[in-house]
């Protein structure tokens, strides 16, 4: 049986380093990875996607709508459009609590929802959720890893270890960035 994994976040967030690491340390822990990152559509304030796939039973790169167990969003708004998408029932989101507001909604023509409005609708899909939030990051383009942290202090993906995934950080985070990088990824998994 597949474990599929949707990610969501807008441009500039990192969405292609939180994929990139999550795909290789599902790889190095001798799963099967198929992957898919939308690039094309990453440019700052649009929305940006990536899905894996793990397993043999994964025969194509792409989560198919109503077939991710895990939703994964650097962004609150993107979680709710991820899950109410993506999420099947009984399926988990985590989610980093940062809100990047559509012109719709700084020019007071729609409504941006609170974290209890999220948790309320992805509860009524059936659905999990934990919120992710640092006070004292530093810089946001760490909040990636913060929700590999907290995935894997979860157990979030069957059979992916927290020691993998730092790993492929130590590996792919630039050299100036990995200690700060490894820091937020602990502390997610505590908070």
């Amino acid at each position: 049986m597949a474990f599929n994994i949707y990610l969501c976040g807008v441009g500039g967030q990192g969405i292609g380093l939180l994929a990139a690491a999550l795909a290789q340390a599902a790889e190095r822990s001798g799963l099967e990875v198929h992957a898919c990152d939308t690039h094309g559509l990453a440019q700052r304030g649009g929305v940006v996607s990536s899905h894996i796939r793990l397993g043999a039973d994964a025969l194509t790169p792409l989560v198919p709508e109503g077939g991710a167990d895990l939703v994964l969003a650097l962004e609150r708004l993107e979680a709710l459009r991820g899950a109410a998408q993506y999420l099947k029932k009984g399926g988990k989101v985590i989610y980093y609590d940062t809100a990047y507001q559509p012109v719709s909604v700084r020019m007071g023509l729609a409504r941006y929802p609170s974290a209890e409005e999220v948790a309320k609708e992805i509860s009524a899909m059936d659905g999990g959720v934990s919120v992710v939030f640092i006070k004292e990051l530093q810089d946001p383009r760490m909040q990636n890893s913060a929700l590999l942290g907290r995935l894997a202090v979860m157990n979030a993906v069957p059979g992916l270890e927290a020691a993998v995934i730092e790993e492929v950080l130590k590996e792919i985070v630039p050299a100036a960035a990995v200690e700060e990088n490894l820091g937020v990824f602990r502390a997610a998994g505590r908070v």
